[in-house]
């Protein structure tokens, strides 16, 4: 399993984009871009240009400009000024004779023009000066002209009236050229293969969701092979699992196995404020699709556009549930003989629409999860084949203490652990770097928190309880790291590891799981005869364990077997969504106190340990404060051998318990 943007070392443009419109559209825009004007169209443009170029023509004075000065002079001095037209602030006329030089020996234009001073300079004295000279004056009144006049009674609606011919005109076929005609088409990418395309062989682990991709390759190879015995391929293959674990490089893999077109679309990118627009886009996308068959679609994050209809402020009439409709309709217009699979991605399966998920449209729904142990080594591999390792670094183990971890989340490590060796000025990457970067990825960055004397105690003696406990106890994973150092949000940690990938956890060891995450607790009480608000996250992951087994999972004689349920997990994001209660304040009252009997069994079991190796507490905290971070060996050799059973078979998931390591607002 793999993380989507890189694998095998390449790049995830190792399949190209092609820059030119998939096939259907370039010759659609080439019929567009020699498709003959009508007369209609060029008239109406002749007549634009026309009124724009009288309006031009039609405003500004003409002739030479000259200084005010100037003209006073001129008109003084040598009487060579023969009429003059005001315009507001301008001034206009004519030569009497021969057209006066300017400044710089050049001959000026029969006619000339200047401007006024403004009202608080106004000179009294040329207009007398005009009149003693009997030269002809003229005022004009300043009014618009007639080409402005024009333009805006003219050429204004006539641009309105053409803006709305030409939409209407478009209206009729929304999918011809035009200037709509790149809003409404679809933004999907189209891949072209190139020599670095992505395989099955690429793709570490998820070995069973290749399996059930490789009917579909072997559809788009040999087409004929099943049309012959009348065989209808699937249309759809719906992609479901946590983020991170390849779901979008296994599409891409499937169409470079197949050797046919990629197009890709985030399910987001049919969603507009303008009605209409998303169904537009999907039309198109199914129509491109279709000319270049056979070919794959492939949608991420369809839950953008496909949930469940009939939810919105706007009922059906919604622009997201048009869009969905459209998709419904295309994909069921498919002929059994058209070859275009649609693959689409999502974590979040329960919100889709149920038609959407049917058979006929999306007939196949495959499970893309996190890897085991053997898939998290083979991803590791991919990932480090960049890196240089150290003869140290065993990537077995590693795989061993990142369970649960998705393929985003081993890139990640291991570019992490190589930060680490680069910022210490390593030539490779050593196991501890990968220890480094596992705590960093997990548990957060390193805090400057300056804490004092006695917190910095019950920070130790709080974290030692949970680790001597969880030594004690037969049914609790061994502790894999103690440490007092600030992570994130935390002020120290506990860190449980398994020896092995667990699918299901048995009653005894969530009892012993609530009676260690107690023990941090149940030592600040013996120790300091108090407690602190740092256990705060102990009592929620305690509360929430207990009521799972007493509401959900029927561990207990007094509720019986029964699932009281009062909200739902998320199969992928691991949240719940809280619903409607379906049962009595009596039964609620009943499991409250059946939560409330196993957590305080867990804390008196879990004070009795710490008090019965009291001194093992006091050194282990000793030992802590001292080194502020202690690995398994060394609580081996200050506890002695971890308890265990003779028949134990070592299974549990991966679990971080903080202990007074949760800032309380």
């Amino acid at each position: 399993m793999e993380s989507p943007e890189t694998e095998n070392g390449k790049d995830k443009t190792d399949q190209k984009t092609d820059s030119r419109p998939p096939s259907g559209k370039k010759k659609h825009d080439a019929e567009e871009g020699t498709r003959p004007r009508s007369p209609g169209t060029m008239l109406f443009m002749l007549l634009i240009f026309a009124l724009i170029g009288i309006w031009l023509f039609s405003r500004g004075p003409s002739g030479s400009k000259i200084d005010y000065n100037f003209l006073y002079t001129q008109v003084k001095d040598h009487d060579s000024v023969a009429e003059v037209v005001v315009t507001g602030t301008e001034l206009s006329g004519k030569w009497r004779a021969e057209p006066p030089k300017d400044s710089e020996g050049e001959p000026l234009k029969e006619t000339f023009y200047t401007f006024l001073p403004p009202p608080q300079l106004e000179d009294h004295a040329l207009l007398p000066l005009l009149r003693e000279k009997k030269v002809k004056v003229e005022f004009v009144d300043v009014s618009v002209g007639v080409g402005t006049q024009l333009m805006f009674w003219l050429v204004v609606p006539l641009l309105c009236l053409g803006f709305f011919w030409f939409m209407l005109r478009r209206s009729a076929d929304p999918m011809s050229g035009g200037m709509m005609n790149s809003f409404i088409r679809s933004s999907a990418k189209r891949f072209q293969p190139t020599d670095k395309v992505t395989t099955f062989k690429d793709v570490a682990a998820m070995e069973q969701a290749k399996m059930d991709l490789e009917e579909i390759v072997h559809f788009l190879k040999e087409p004929t092979k099943f049309e012959k015995l009348g065989a209808e391929i699937p249309k759809g293959v719906l992609l479901m699992g946590p983020p991170g674990t390849g779901k979008t490089l296994l599409a891409r893999a499937t169409a470079g196995e197949a050797g046919v077109p990629f197009f890709s679309i985030n399910g987001s990118e049919f969603i507009q404020m303008f009605v209409g627009v998303g169904a537009s886009r999907v039309r198109d996308l199914f129509k491109t699709a279709k000319e270049a068959a056979p070919c794959i679609v492939f949608v991420d994050e369809i839950d953008a556009v496909g949930r469940v209809r009939g939810a919105g402020v706007g009922g059906g009439h919604d622009e997201r549930e048009q869009t969905l409709n459209q998709i419904l309709s295309e994909m069921d217009g498919f002929q059994a003989t058209e070859a275009v699979i649609v693959i689409a991605a999502t974590n979040r399966p329960d919100v889709l629409d149920p038609a959407l998920m049917r058979p006929g449209r999306f007939d196949r729904h495959i499970t893309v999860d996190r890897p085991t142990k053997i898939g998290r080594r083979e991803i590791l591999k991919v990932h480090s084949r960049k890196v240089p390792l150290a003869d140290d670094v065993d990537l077995d183990v590693v795989a061993g203490n990142v369970i649960g971890f998705s393929g985003a989340d081993l890139k990640n490590l291991v570019n992490e652990a190589a930060l680490m060796a680069s910022r210490d000025d390593k030539t490779s990457v050593g196991m501890e770097d990968f220890e480094k970067a596992h705590d960093r990825v997990l548990m957060g960055p390193e805090r400057e928190d300056i804490l004092t004397k006695r917190e910095r105690r019950m920070t130790a003696y709080h974290e030692a309880g949970h680790a001597i406990v969880a030594w004690s106890l037969p049914d609790v994973d061994s502790v894999h790291k103690v440490t007092i150092i600030p992570r994130g949000r935390a002020l120290g940690v506990t860190q449980l590891r398994p020896p092995a990938d667990q699918f299901n956890i048995g009653e005894s060891r969530l009892h012993g799981r609530l009676t260690m995450i107690m023990g941090g607790r149940a030592a600040e009480k013996l120790i300091f005869d108090e407690y602190s608000a740092g256990a705060e996250d102990d009592l929620n992951k305690a509360t929430d364990t207990a009521r799972n087994m007493v509401a959900h999972w029927g561990m207990s004689d007094v509720i019986g077997p029964v699932a009281f349920r009062q909200a739902r997990e998320h199969p992928f994001l691991g949240k719940e969504i809280h619903e409607e209660r379906k049962f009595s304040e009596e039964t609620a009252r009943i499991i409250d106190l059946e939560v409330q009997k196993l957590l305080v069994a867990a804390s008196k079991e879990a004070t009795e340990i710490l008090r019965s190796r009291k001194d093992d507490l006091t050194r282990l905290t000793n030992e802590l404060l001292d080194k502020e971070s202690l690995d398994q060996a060394d609580i081996a050799v200050l506890l002695g051998p971890k308890a265990r059973h003779e028949d134990a078979d070592d299974e549990d998931i991966d679990e971080v318990v903080p202990g007074s390591t949760e800032l309380v607002p």
